[in-house]
């Protein structure tokens, strides 16, 4: 009788041995797609943010502004750079025209385990002067 379990105790062993780094991947996969999905939220909200400020005040200063404050716990920081407004300002006559800012953001991966890192988009789009 302990001879079975003797033998049952190493199968599980292989068996355990086998399925770890399927298991690892798994929970390492998870932590990645959980910390993009924060990410993608916080860029959102910061695209939302500077699209306010720029129907509002047509000022692409304080809408950049607005951006990286709302975008303040990202690691690395927004830059300048990454800040697009589409038209560049709204017009300052009549109509009803759209203002988007697009924010473009290299997020790297939490543990370098899937590649260095995953390219993310916030958009808001708003009527120019509210």
């Amino acid at each position: 009788m302990t001879r079975g379990l003797r033998g049952e105790r190493g199968a599980n062993a292989v068996e355990f041995a086998l399925i770890l780094p399927l298991l690892i991947v798994l929970v390492l996969g998870i932590a990645e797609f959980g910390h993009a999905f924060q990410v993608q939220g916080t860029l959102s909200a910061a695209a939302r943010e500077g699209v306010r400020a720029m129907a509002l005040q047509n000022d692409p200063v304080a809408a950049r502004t607005a951006v990286r404050d709302a975008a303040a716990s990202l690691s690395p920081t927004v830059t300048n750079a990454q800040i697009v407004f589409t038209p560049t300002a709204c017009p300052t006559t009549g109509g009803s025209t759209n203002i988007r800012v697009t924010i473009s953001y290299r997020m790297p991966y939490l543990t370098g385990f899937f590649g260095t890192g995953l390219n993310l988009t916030g958009t808001g789009v708003m009527r120019c002067n509210g």
